[in-house]
C-alpha cells in the first residue's frame, strides 16, 4: 500500500469581525469528500493540536481542517471579553464564516473541551454536520471544573507561565487566559449547560473522556451520550486526564476510525 502524503494549506477567512486563521491537511488520496473540522479548547489554537491533525489525515485519508477562534493563535485580536453565551455564539456567528470561506457542504466536527460543546451547538443547528467527535467536553459547570480552573489560575501567576501561552498566542496571551478564567468563574456562567441544544443533535456522536479529567467528571460524557437524539457511543479512558488525544493517542485514533467507518 502506498504511503499517504499530506499537503498543508493555510488561509485567512476575512470576516466582519476580523481575520480567522485556518490550516488544512490534505491527503493525496481521499477516502471521503466529507472533511473533519477541529475546534480547539479554551487555551488552545491550531498549533497546539501538534501532530494530531496530520495523524488524522493520514490514518483516515480525509481532509482535516482546524481554525483559530477570534482572539486566539494566529487569528486577529479580539478586544472585548467573551459573553456568557460565547459557546452558542461560536456556533451561530463565527463557525458559519469558516464554512462559507471553505465552501464546505457536509462535514464532521471534532471538538476538544469547550470546542466539544461548540461542536454540539453547531450540530444542533446545522444538519450539514454528519457526525460529532467530542473529546473532554463540558456539559455543565461542576465543582471540579471550577476547582481545576482556580488551580490553573494560580499556576499561571507563577513566573514564566504566561510566556508559555505567548509562544502560541503572542500578544493575545493575557486576553486568552482572562477569557477562560473570568468567564468560567463568573457567577453568571454557573448555570450554563448544554440543555438548550443537546436534544437537537440528531447526527451520530462519539464521546471521549478521561476518567481523571481535571476539569470534569464522567457525568459529562454520560450526559452527552444519553441526551443527544442521534446514535451515540462513548469511550472512557482509564488513568487519562483532559487531553486524551495527547495522552492516549492510539486509543483515540482507533475509536475515531471505528466510529467513522
Amino acid at each position: 500500500m502506498a504511503s499517504v502524503s499530506v499537503k498543508i494549506v493555510e488561509s485567512i477567512a476575512d470576516t466582519p469581525y476580523g481575520g480567522l486563521y485556518i490550516k488544512e491537511w490534505l491527503p493525496n488520496e481521499l477516502s471521503s469528500d466529507i472533511p473533519i473540522i477541529m475546534l480547539h479548547d479554551s487555551l488552545g489554537c491550531v498549533g497546539l493540536w501538534k501532530e494530531f491533525p496530520e495523524m488524522l489525515a493520514t490514518t483516515l485519508s480525509r481532509r482535516i481542517v482546524a481554525y483559530d477562534r477570534l482572539g486566539f493563535g494566529q487569528s486577529d485580536v479580539r478586544v472585548e471579553p467573551p459573553s456568557v453565551d460565547f459557546i452558542k455564539e461560536e456556533a451561530s456567528i463565527y463557525f458559519p464564516e469558516i464554512k462559507n470561506h471553505l465552501s464546505i457542504d457536509k462535514y464532521i466536527l471534532l471538538g476538544h473541551s469547550v470546542g466539544g460543546g461548540m461542536s454540539l451547538n453547531i450540530a444542533a443547528n446545522d444538519k450539514d454536520c454528519t457526525a460529532v467527535i467530542s473529546i473532554s467536553a463540558q456539559a455543565f459547570v461542576e465543582d471540579i471544573t471550577l476547582q481545576g480552573i482556580k488551580t490553573a489560575k494560580k499556576m499561571f501567576e507563577k513566573p514564566g507561565q504566561i510566556e508559555r501561552l505567548e509562544n502560541w498566542h503572542g500578544n493575545k496571551a493575557t486576553w486568552v487566559l482572562k477569557a477562560w478564567i473570568d468567564t468560567w468563574l463568573s457567577p453568571d456562567f454557573l448555570r450554563w449547560n448544554l440543555n438548550y441544544c443537546i436534544h437537537h443533535v440528531t447526527c451520530p456522536v462519539l464521546v471521549i473522556h478521561g476518567d481523571n479529567d481535571e476539569y470534569g467528571s464522567i457525568a459529562f460524557p454520560e450526559f452527552i451520550a444519553n441526551n443527544v437524539l442521534g446514535w451515540s457511543t462513548k469511550l472512557i479512558i482509564e488513568n487519562c486526564g483532559h487531553f486524551p488525544h495527547k495522552e492516549n493517542t492510539n486509543e483515540v485514533l482507533d475509536a475515531i476510525v471505528n466510529f467513522i467507518s
